[in-house]
């Protein structure tokens, strides 16, 4: 069964930047990878998604430009570029796996990494 960690997660001052990664425990290379995110007393909220093929998929949570999805199949691995971030930024960060990036419950979750905006 597939596997997704997350690492890249921490305490950032607004403004600052964090690179989130997704390591898969196989291939990737015919999976949507989907970031989203929980905020304290929220409901989750989709990110970005990455199709198999790179084309990338808004959720339309977050500010255009400020993050970028990548994915780097050689290994195993996506990442979300989060830039010029914001307090409401602050959440668990989970990336999952599906065969295609869509708004629905995906197949495959990683455990979730925290991100703390805090001046």
């Amino acid at each position: 069964q597939l596997q997704l960690v997350e690492s890249g997660g921490g305490l950032v001052h607004p403004g600052g930047s964090l690179r989130l990664s997704c390591v898969a425990s196989e291939s990737i290379h015919y999976r949507a990878i989907g970031w989203f995110r929980q905020a304290p007393g929220k409901e989750r909220e989709g990110v970005l998604c990455i199709a198999s093929f790179g084309d990338v998929w808004d959720y339309g949570n977050s500010e255009k430009g400020r993050f970028t999805i990548s994915r780097d199949n050689a290994k195993n691995t996506v990442y979300l570029q989060m830039n010029s971030l914001k307090l409401e930024d602050t959440a668990v960060y989970y990336c999952a796996a599906d065969d295609v990036c869509h708004d629905a419950f995906f197949h495959y979750w990683g455990q979730g990494t925290q991100v703390t905006v805090s001046s």
